[in-house]
C-alpha cells in the first residue's frame, strides 16, 4: 500500500506541521511525512518514532573476514561444531580458522583470538 503512493514532503520535529506530533512524541519524533494515494483520493500523515534504545558496539569483523578460533583439545563439542562449519585446522598454530558469518551470534564468536 504505501509502495504505491508517492512520499511529497518530508519534515523534522519542529517545522511547521509537526507541532502536535512534537508535543506528542516528544524527543522521540524522527520525522513526519505526507502522502498521497492517488487511487483513493486521500493524504495521510505518517510519523516516524524511536521505539527502542540500547547500547551497540559494532563488531570488529565483516562477514567474509577470516577469523582465528582457539578450542582446547577436550571440547570435543566444539571441535565437532567448527568441523560441520567446514573451519581449517592449522596444526602448527593450534587454531581453527572460520569466516566470521558462521560463527556471529555463536558462542564460538566469544572464542575468536584478536591479534
Amino acid at each position: 500500500m504505501l509502495k504505491d503512493m508517492k512520499s511529497y514532503n518530508h519534515l523534522k520535529p519542529g517545522q511547521k506541521g509537526t507541532k502536535r506530533l512534537v508535543e506528542q512524541y516528544g524527543d522521540s519524533l524522527l520525522c513526519v511525512r505526507y502522502r498521497y494515494d492517488e487511487k483513493r483520493g486521500i493524504r495521510l500523515k505518517t510519523v516516524e518514532i524511536i521505539v527502542e534504545e540500547r547500547q551497540h558496539t559494532p563488531s570488529r569483523f565483516k562477514d567474509g573476514d577470516i577469523v582465528s578460533i582457539s578450542v582446547q583439545f577436550d571440547e570435543m563439542e566444539l571441535r565437532e561444531q567448527l568441523r560441520t562449519l567446514r573451519a581449517r585446522w592449522d596444526s602448527q598454530a593450534k587454531l581453527w580458522f572460520v569466516p566470521y558469518r558462521l560463527i556471529r551470534g555463536t558462542p564460538l564468536e566469544e572464542r575468536i583470538l584478536v591479534e
